[in-house]
């Protein structure tokens, strides 16, 4: 396996640094390294200290300048830190640099997000989609790994060790060639599940069964909505990327309605865009919903840049038209700013619902509005379905939702709910009944 060291058990001490251009963007950098503090934190590291520097020329070989390099060394050294993480993105031969002179790991947002990742992958799915991040990652890097760079003769796999190699070549050209082969095992392996995955939702889709798909920003209580909306135990933690494998749960709405609902990967900023695309499988649960329900944190001081993340990345995948309602989670956490309320309620859209999944206020409301989302999908009939025909009321218990059922001779007698898509199964059963005015309906 050819990757990235073992962080995480290497490092206890990590000394983060932020680096910002423009003397504007200074308040949201160092809400940036508050965010990688947070994820580092997530990673079991404990926070020795944090460095927000405004570097006023790029430097090829440090990134800062080289005085500031110098400086930043010596204060992590001093403070015993073991490890300096970046939140910038950093090339490998910036990486290579403040290591030699350092003497201690150097990563960046990027690797952290990755080695959370790993951390977080159940399915099969989500753990190629990370191996396949990582490996890409990690290529560019493998000098990073190796020392013994010596050239070999071509001969029997190099004394038994690795693969085989030709003449003079070194043993990093060696681990790179066998990375893309591995790389591309890997995208074979995701096209078969991804194959699979539309198989599960072609299925769903003939079934006619709406589907809606939770997003949001890393943190924001999806998960947790998922549980309270659908009376399942969905791994939810106050963690970031606590979710990465999409979890889909069918709930029944008032109506009769049956819903299926996912949990999709929460986003972040920064995002690196190889993430995005070796997660792509998981988010077009996003692309393909009928209609999105967008969690956000109503505590989060960020929540309207957080928000504009979200909406960022969901243009990318193409689902930034869907239809959304927009949800205000942990309102319980600001019950007593009504300044705050008022700002959220004149910022977002009228329709937008504000709840909290921890005391249940609101969750009423949400369910009504997602109700309304789908009143064009169903119709209500009154049937009148011979008893030999059990097999269709089966179906409407399964499907839709029986208002109320009578009995006449041999005809079961049916006030009910169904979806436009099982209206054709129940043309002939249709009832005539008689208004006051004498009219027919």
């Amino acid at each position: 396996m050819f990757d990235t060291r073992e962080k995480p058990q290497m490092v206890e001490n990590a000394f983060l640094v932020g680096a910002y251009f423009n003397r504007e963007d200074e308040e949201v950098a160092q809400s940036l390294l508050d965010e990688l503090a947070e994820l580092v934190t997530t990673l079991g590291i404990g926070i020795i200290a944090k460095r927000c520097i405004f570097v006023r020329t790029r430097n090829k070989r440090f990134l800062t300048g080289t005085g500031k390099a110098a400086e930043l060394i010596e204060e992590a050294i001093d403070l015993n830190a073991d490890c300096i993480v970046f939140d910038n993105e950093m090339t490998p031969s910036q990486q290579r640099t403040w290591e030699t002179d350092a003497d201690m790991t150097v990563i960046d947002r990027e690797e952290v997000i990755l080695d959370i990742f790993r951390m977080r992958a159940q399915s099969k799915e989500a753990r190629l989609q990370v191996e396949l991040a990582r490996m890409q990652y990690s290529l560019p890097r493998l000098a990073r790994m190796w020392s013994h760079l010596d050239r070999q003769g071509g001969g029997g796999g190099g004394g038994g060790k690795g693969a085989a190699r030709g003449e003079g070549e070194q043993q990093i050209e060696v681990d790179r060639r066998l990375a893309r082969k591995r790389i591309d095992r890997i995208k074979v392996e995701l096209e078969d599940v991804r194959r699979n995955r539309q198989t599960q939702r072609k299925q769903r889709a003939d079934e006619g069964i709406c589907q809606a798909s939770i997003v949001g920003y890393t943190n924001a209580g999806k998960s947790s909505l998922l549980n309270a909306l659908s009376g399942a135990s969905v791994l939810a933690e106050d963690k970031l990327f606590a979710t990465l494998d999409p979890t889909t749960r069918r709930i029944e709405l008032p109506d009769g309605q049956p819903l299926l609902m996912t949990d999709t990967v929460g986003f972040v900023r920064n995002l690196p865009h190889r993430l995005v695309e070796a997660f792509k499988a998981t988010l077009e649960e996003a692309v393909l919903a009928d209609f999105l329900i967008h969690v956000l944190d109503a505590s989060s001081p960020e929540i309207f840049s957080l928000y504009e993340t979200t909406i960022n990345v969901l243009a990318e995948l193409g689902a930034a038209e869907k239809p959304t309602i927009i949800v205000l989670n942990k309102i319980d956490l600001i019950a007593d700013d009504q300044d705050r309320l008022h700002e959220l309620k004149s910022h977002f859209d009228t329709n937008s619902v504000f709840i909290s999944v921890h005391s249940g206020e609101g969750l009423d409301k949400l369910i009504h509005r997602i109700n309304d989302m789908m009143v064009d999908r169903v119709s209500r009939l009154q049937l009148r379905i011979p008893q030999s025909r059990q097999d269709l009321v089966a179906l409407l218990h399964r499907e839709g939702k029986i208002v109320n059922q009578d009995y006449e001779n041999n005809d079961i007698l049916i006030n009910a709910v169904i979806p436009h898509s099982l209206r054709h199964r129940y043309a002939e059963f249709a009832d005539t009944v008689e208004t006051d005015k004498g009219s027919k309906v």
